[in-house]
């Protein structure tokens, strides 16, 4: 049976009563969750490019950018839990973030949780919290079909791109390194712009998580199928939803939205939702949840049938 959410009991209770159910007072709220009830808001950060985890596909009414994905979708399921805690519902915004700027945007208050492709080590757990795993991935890299490299061990007077400010630019550098391999590593401000070097031809190949690089070509249309992602894996990479370090309050309801929705199988079939149904786009990843990350979730209590 799924795990109720904060409050849902008082929820019931009051229901029956024939009584509205009372907010949370703020001063009994703490961190985050005071924040969001004294604001009237909570804020998500969002990636515009990081398919299918956090990315933009068109336009609201307002004429804002749609933010949707995996990891969008999680934060959504978060929210719902954050405002049953504090007992009343709450604007929900979105403010997008880059690589660079997702750190620095949380941990200034500017965002409440970050909601994208974001790997959770332990230099980052020095000064934010993560949520439990929602996917494992690999630094890899992305080339054109006719470039001739086959490895990165063909990179030797070749220019490699990656995003600033992720965890893969670091690996990168580190095996070049380490191989005495004299290729020059550049940068670009987001995924998107990462992709176009290469497009363009002014980088040979773009390093970045596995999953981000499938769903850049399978959201590229007919271009798509000039590209391949290589098979050599560069670093491991476990993603999590990213928020403020130091309030118990919120990595709480954290931890109970993951048990939720693992137990109530939700966390498997949003997982299919978007990686082995059709993207908006009509494209399919085609990747099903590895046993790395079943167990995972098996731990949260996802059903061991699952």
């Amino acid at each position: 049976m799924a795990a109720m959410r904060f409050g849902s009991v008082l929820a019931v209770v009051f229901a029956l009563a024939g009584v509205p159910r009372p907010a949370a007072a703020v001063e009994v709220l703490t961190g985050t969750l005071k924040r969001v009830a004294e604001r009237g808001e909570i804020v998500i950060g969002y990636r515009e490019s990081s398919v299918p985890f956090s990315f933009v596909e068109g336009k609201h009414r307002d004429g804002s950018p749609r933010a949707i994905g995996y990891a969008i979708d999680l934060c959504g399921e978060i929210a719902d839990d954050i405002q049953a805690a504090i007992g009343r519902t709450v604007k929900v915004r979105y403010e997008p973030v880059t690589a660079e700027t997702r750190i620095p945007a949380l941990t200034a208050g500017k965002i409440d949780l970050e909601c994208g492709s974001t790997t959770a080590n332990a230099e980052r757990r020095r000064s934010v919290a993560f949520s439990p795993v929602d996917y494992i991935s690999a630094t890899q890299l992305l080339v054109k079909k006719e470039s001739g490299i086959a490895s990165y061990r063909d990179l030797a007077g070749k220019t490699v791109v990656v995003t600033a400010g992720t965890t893969n630019e670091k690996a990168v550098r580190d095996l070049l390194a380490k191989l005495k391999i004299q290729a020059q590593v550049v940068t670009a401000p987001d995924h998107a712009a990462s992709y176009a070097l290469v497009k363009s031809g002014q980088a040979d190949a773009f390093a970045t998580d596995d999953v981000l690089l499938y769903g850049l070509i399978a959201t590229d249309g007919q271009d798509g199928a000039n590209y391949t992602v290589l098979p050599d894996k560069l670093s491991y990479e476990p993603y999590g939803i990213m928020f403020r370090k130091d309030d118990p309050e919120l990595a709480g309801i954290v931890a109970q939205t993951f048990t939720r929705l693992a137990e109530s199988r939700e966390l498997r079939w949003t997982y299919e939702r978007w990686f082995v149904k059709r993207l908006p786009n009509g494209e399919r990843l085609d990747i099903p949840m590895s046993n790395d990350l079943r167990t995972s979730f098996q731990l949260m209590g996802l059903d061991a049938q699952e």
